[in-house]
């Protein structure tokens, strides 16, 4: 059992490339997670959180810290949304007893993007200068400070979008999936390209079974 978490113990290898149990379990939960999250589905929030718990041991070995402390946000986030979508107010449940869905006003969001945009313009500009300021530690410049600072942003917004159960959070979802699929292809990445394109694919289809749901509401109490 303890080989399963060492990032060395290789589960299959495919086209030359060797897939740990620590790869491989990870990236499956992850995906069964959000396919479940689009499906409305309760259970999206614990396979959500052994996903986290797989990656936090990954990144942990292959010395990603910063990407191993952003688990750590993640499985926070996932135990509110599994608390949020379990335990709603007086007459936010739906048929299920569960935190129904409601999309945010049009000022709301408006807000909400202004809002991202601004932190987009302070993080991407704190991440084109990380090699001035800190040779050391980033001797090469950051490849898309600000495309890369409003997908880590706005995928922040979406994450708590999704804890209340807000429409507009597969819209969200759809367009950091769409701008880290071209980032991950013009770097070469094209796996991770590749799997991020499935992702705009469920965003797609969340927002698809979002969007129904939301509108049955209204058909089964008239």
């Amino acid at each position: 059992m303890k080989e399963i978490f060492d990032i060395n113990s290789i589960f299959f290898t495919v086209l030359g490339y060797p897939m740990s149990y620590l790869e491989f379990f990870g990236t499956v939960t992850g995906a069964v997670a959000t396919v479940l999250s689009a499906r409305a589905h309760l259970w999206s929030w614990p396979v959500g959180m052994v996903s986290v718990i797989i990656f936090l041991f990954l990144f942990y070995q292959i010395q990603l810290y910063p990407d191993m402390f952003l688990q750590v946000f993640f499985f926070i986030t996932n135990a509110i949304g599994w608390w949020e979508w379990t335990h709603p107010k007086t007459g936010e449940e739906d048929r299920r007893n569960e935190l129904r869905i409601t999309p945010l006003s049009s000022k709301s969001f408006a807000f909400l993007l202004g809002a991202g945009v601004l932190a987009t313009a302070v993080l991407g500009t704190i991440a084109r200068n990380l090699h001035e300021w800190f040779p050391v530690m980033f001797s090469l410049p950051s490849a898309y400070p600000y495309l890369d600072s409003f997908t880590t942003v706005m995928s922040i917004v979406a994450t708590f979008l999704l804890i209340r159960k807000k429409l507009e959070c597969w819209y969200v979802w759809l367009l950091v999936d769409l701008i880290s699929t071209y980032m991950y292809f013009t770097k070469g990445v094209k796996v991770l390209g590749i799997e991020y394109g499935f992702y705009c694919l469920i965003a797609f289809v969340g927002a698809w079974h979002w969007t129904r749901e939301y509108r049955s509401y209204t058909t089964t109490t008239a």
